[in-house]
């Protein structure tokens, strides 16, 4: 009987062991989850303090905060800069009267035939041959090549002001290339009319034939 009986709180001894050692072990556990859980939410504050403090630095240097809004200002800014739509027209008008610059054009045939009427009228019968060349057909040419340097002048003028154009526009944005191509050939195409047309004034190009 006494056997038993130290046998039962033998038993008891062991099973209030055991029961302390699962209660240690449950409290290690709640004690884990309790650190890693503090752990997150310390990490978690951190980067929200992070963002913030680098929006707060963002914001007090004057950039920019909001992305939608600035791709909103640059779609404002990109609307109200010019489309280089007057500077084309200008380099096609300039070769466009570089090529009238080197024939006169049509009003320039129209003021030669005019002078020509005119020599003819103010001219006598009786007056000299070279009085008569002068008179009808001299003062016919000039009038060609003045009509002639005029408009070679007008496609020098308007060629030179499209290319110096962007240098008073917006800054940083660059000339169309074919503008560029357009207004070059416009202010050669000048030059070469007004050197033509100082030629024929001068009677160095085509000068008139001698009365001797």
């Amino acid at each position: 009987m006494a056997t038993k009986t130290s046998e039962d709180a033998a038993a008891g001894t062991t099973a209030a062991q055991h029961d302390d050692e699962t209660a240690q072990g449950v409290e290690t556990a709640a004690q884990d989850t309790a650190g890693k859980a503090e752990t997150e939410g310390a990490t978690v504050a951190k980067g929200t303090e992070e963002a913030a403090d680098g929006a707060l630095a963002e914001e007090t240097a004057g950039g920019p905060v909001d992305g939608p809004a600035d791709g909103f200002e640059d779609d404002a800014a990109d609307a109200k800069a010019p489309s280089g739509v007057g500077q084309g027209a200008g380099a096609v008008v300039s070769a466009a009267l570089g090529l009238v610059s080197l024939s006169g054009g049509w009003i320039g045939t129209v003021a030669g035939a005019r002078q020509q009427l005119i020599g003819q009228l103010r001219t006598s019968s009786t007056a000299g041959v070279a009085t008569q060349i002068k008179a009808v057909y001299g003062d016919s040419w000039h009038t060609t090549a003045l009509w002639a340097g005029f408009f070679a002048l007008l496609a020098l003028i308007t060629g030179v002001v499209v290319l110096a154009r962007p240098a008073f526009g917006t800054p940083g944005r660059p000339q169309a290339p074919w503008i560029k191509s357009v207004a070059w050939a416009g202010v050669s195409l000048g030059v070469i009319g007004l050197l033509l047309a100082v030629l024929k004034y001068s009677d160095a190009l085509l000068a008139l034939p001698s009365a001797s």
